[in-house]
């Protein structure tokens, strides 16, 4: 096995036939916890951290980590203590920021449907700045500020209609998406934010979508935001920080994307090249701070051989890792412990009642009934959108720090998912 086949390297290796996650071998963290199993570097998350805060040295710059790529306490810990903010999509995010030790002002609050209360609660606790993605959002912020007594900290999110060459689900930059302000009702918003009494005023925000392999949309979108930010201010609007979003895509299938610290570094200079250079800037990454730094651990539960396909199918399914029903996504899939048997062509699946559920089409292995696999980059969205679909309970989550393996969340048993059920009509014994 290649090291150029796992992604996650040197964090996630093979040392002689095993696969290691740090100084811990992957099958002796399957034993003692079972399968399906996560399994998180913490490492390799400050690793790829390292890379932009290198990028971003001697400027003003907040780090706030998308925690919707990954949203488990015990990795919104490591960013914490790393000084990063955070991005929120809701309420819910916000109160597992502040649990795992989080600051309230390195809050950024995103998404389109902010209720009332998010926006009572998120103003309570003192959040740094609201990233507003619709005029009449602003109005209602607005009126919730001004029933509390306070200024609402608003960023605008706006719209550059740039295509970020990615999958159109995960593409949030274009005219027709339903985030953010389209780029000709900018300048209008902010005039009409400049004169609510419970909106202050303090940043310009854009993010133009997810796994972007290319820089080239990112630059054309730094140029659009500028282009704003010079008609905004000439309006009589001034802008303390700029938001350039996140969406920097990872290694899944041999891609790739620009390195964190030159991309940024590009950006800085077509700043400084404008007189922006020394302006607040924030920058929001999910995804390539978490993605590579996970794997999802599974056993071989049977192989099927077929006319057409040969299945093997595992004990993780779509519930655990959704990426490839959703998105036709492609992740790679590797043993543990590699035999030396030649390798046949598998669909690796899962156990889920629907055709949906594949992890893999027409992978090269050579496994047999008991094997362990891992499937590779299943930091990101893969447990943040882990369901309970087929009454399966969501995986358990290992953290590892060196020689040390932290459990960060147990295996969720029947009685977690029924908890807040009721049974109606049964007559008491």
């Amino acid at each position: 096995m290649t090291a150029q086949n796992i992604s996650g390297q040197p964090h996630f290796a093979y040392r002689g036939n095993e696969l290691f996650c740090e100084e811990i071998r992957l099958s002796d963290l399957a034993q003692a916890h079972g399968t399906p199993l996560f399994v998180y570097s913490k490492g390799a998350m400050l690793a790829a951290l390292g890379a932009y805060q290198r990028g971003f040295a001697g400027r003003k710059v907040q780090i706030c980590y998308a925690m919707k790529a990954n949203p488990a306490l015990g990795v919104i810990e490591v960013f914490a203590q790393a000084g990063c903010g955070f991005d929120i999509v809701s309420g819910g995010d916000m109160e597992r920021v502040l649990t795992a030790g989080g600051q309230a002002e390195k809050i950024i609050f995103s998404g389109v449907g902010k209720t009332r209360a998010e926006m009572r609660r998120a103003l309570e606790a003192g959040i740094g700045c609201f990233n507003v993605e619709s005029e009449a959002e602003l109005e209602v912020l607005n009126e919730v500020a001004l029933s509390l007594g306070v200024c609402a900290p608003v960023s605008i999110r706006v719209n550059p209609n740039v295509d970020p060459k990615t999958h159109p689900y995960i593409s949030t930059g274009l005219k027709d998406s339903k985030f953010g302000v389209a780029h000709e009702r900018v300048l209008p918003t902010y005039q009409r934010a400049a004169k609510l009494a419970g909106i202050r005023v303090i940043g310009i925000d854009c993010h133009i979508g997810s796994q972007i392999t290319q820089e080239g949309p990112y630059l054309d979108a730094v140029d659009r935001m500028l282009d704003l930010v010079q008609a905004i201010e000439a309006a009589g609007v001034p802008l303390q920080h700029i938001d350039f979003g996140g969406g920097l895509g990872i290694d899944y299938d041999g891609e790739t994307p620009p390195d964190a610290e030159s991309l940024w570094q590009k950006l800085l200079a077509r700043l400084d090249a404008r007189g922006f250079g020394q302006r607040q800037l924030m920058i929001e990454p999910g995804r390539s701070l978490v993605g590579n730094a996970g794997v999802c651990v599974s056993e071989v539960l049977y192989l099927k051989p077929g006319e057409n396909k040969n299945f093997c199918i595992i004990d993780a399914g779509m519930n655990d890792l959704p990426r490839p029903a959703l998105y036709q996504a492609f992740h790679r899939i590797v043993p543990l412990s590699p035999r030396q048997d030649a390798p046949q062509t598998w669909d690796v699946v899962g156990p889920i009642c629907e055709s949906g559920d594949w992890l893999g089409h027409d992978r090269s292995l050579a496994v047999q009934p008991g094997d362990l696999l891992a499937v590779l980059s299943s930091g990101a969205y893969c447990m943040s959108m882990a369901s309970n679909y087929n009454s399966r309970g969501r995986a358990p989550e290992i953290l590892v720090e060196g020689t040390q393996a932290h459990l960060i969340r147990r295996r969720e048993t029947m009685a977690d998912q029924m908890q807040n059920e009721s049974l109606v009509g049964v007559k008491p014994i």
